[in-house]
């Protein structure tokens, strides 16, 4: 790495929030129901945080595949480390920047599900491999893309770590047929600076009523893929990587692909949503996966929402219709909007959970409009936390997340890093 680009030591992204008082004591200082925290405030649970962590790696181990999540979801250096302490063989970026914050952070094995594509993407992996200790990869599907791979590095005088992708017809990125294989394995083996070292694919872009079937048939197709080039040796590793999953169909990949020779293959699963969860998108996708588990899972509890935004009642401009200090600016629309989940008015002793019919019904820049009963006991200046769908939408608004325990207390402020 040049001087540029230096590691940040771990401290860099941890800020406790303290007061050491007179007599040198620690004791946390700020507390959401006090109103020490400007709102709206993004805030992540920490018991809810470690237990995903925990539950995911525990998952995997009990399924057998290695589990390199998807970073992108947070973009969060300390929330890469929990990942990284609890065991996960690596973490997955999406781009050449997140590879570089992923290092940063102190990660040293990185998968780039996705292409490495133009000359200043290229030049900060490059960097990044500077450092022998450094593992990177990233995905191939085309003759173009090794050409231009292969070219870059040599100049480099570097060895880049390449998987063959596999994608779907009308999905996203990756090989279509066996010719195409064949092809791209071929312009690989040209090339002395690329080493093929593994398969990928993503199942996520597989659709329909009858997905399950589908993406169980697609992998399979993968698998066969791998082991059909392991036994040709056309892998520039003893141990070849086979890996798929995002957060939605991970327990079909981890059945797939786990039927591998574990002494020949790696099967590596990267979801990266199951670290904050939600009460929208990945919940319903998690009661799906429960129920295809059925007793099957091994794995004692559940994921738990980890992420809420917290804002006051700004205005009641009319009967039953509340205006929210929380916008597009602040949390995911997407998939659903931002919806009530505790009520506070400062001066109660803790928060109650909402009536269900309090409904966020409109968003805009920096405002929401929710809807209650006239009759509720709702006044402007009470606080709404608010549970979001999509986190990852969420987490690229803001620059810092105030984690929190479950008495309120912030006990520290972590940075993101988009």
């Amino acid at each position: 790495m040049s001087d540029s680009a230096p590691v940040h030591p771990t401290s860099a992204y941890l800020r406790p929030v303290l007061d050491k008082g007179t007599a040198g004591a620690s004791a946390p200082t700020l507390n959401l129901l006090s109103e020490a925290v400007s709102l709206p405030a993004a805030v992540i649970y920490q018991s809810r945080l470690d237990n995903n962590v925990s539950w995911m790696q525990r998952f995997a181990a009990s399924r057998g595949v290695a589990l390199a999540p998807h970073g992108k979801t947070t973009m969060t250096p300390a929330f890469f480390q929990r990942q990284r302490d609890a065991g996960a063989w690596g973490l997955t970026v999406a781009t050449a920047p997140q590879a570089t914050a992923a290092y940063r952070a102190g990660i040293d094995r990185v998968l780039m599900a996705n292409q490495l594509v133009g000359r200043g993407n290229m030049a900060l992996v490059a960097e990044l491999l500077a450092d022998a200790s450094f593992e990177f990869y990233c995905l191939v599907d085309s003759v173009a893309n090794v050409e231009q791979l292969g070219r870059y590095f040599k100049a480099c005088g570097l060895t880049l770590n390449v998987l063959l992708e596999i994608g779907v017809t009308g999905g996203r990125c990756g090989c279509r047929t066996q010719e195409q294989v064949e092809t791209v394995c071929a312009a690989i083996a040209r090339e002395p600076n690329l080493a093929l070292v593994g398969v990928e694919t993503y199942e996520g872009v597989i659709g329909g009523a009858d997905a399950p079937a589908k993406i169980r048939e697609h992998l399979l197709k993968v698998r066969n893929i791998a082991e059909l080039l392991m036994q040709r040796g056309l892998f520039a590793a003893d141990k070849a990587i086979l890996t798929g999953a995002g957060s939605a169909w991970y327990d079909i990949v981890c059945d797939v692909f786990a039927e591998v020779d574990t002494e020949l293959f790696v099967p590596l699963i990267r979801p990266g949503c199951y670290l904050i969860h939600d009460q929208g998108i990945y919940m319903e996708a998690q009661q799906k996966v429960r129920e295809r588990l059925g007793d099957s899972c091994a794995v004692s509890g559940d994921l738990q929402s980890a992420l809420e935004i917290w804002a006051y009642v700004q205005s009641i401009p009319e009967p039953g219709e509340a205006v929210l200090t929380l916008g597009k600016r602040d949390a995911a629309f997407d998939a659903g909007l931002p919806q009530p989940s505790l009520h506070y008015r400062p001066g109660w002793q803790a928060p109650v959970t909402p009536p269900p019919e309090w409904e966020v019904y409109h968003i805009m820049d920096q405002h929401s409009a929710m809807r209650f009963d006239p009759n509720a006991d709702l006044n402007v200046g009470d606080i709404i936390a608010l549970s979001t769908s999509h986190p990852c939408l969420t987490f690229d608004k803001w620059r810092k997340l105030n984690v929190i325990d479950d008495n309120y207390n912030v006990l520290e402020q972590v940075d993101t890093c988009f």
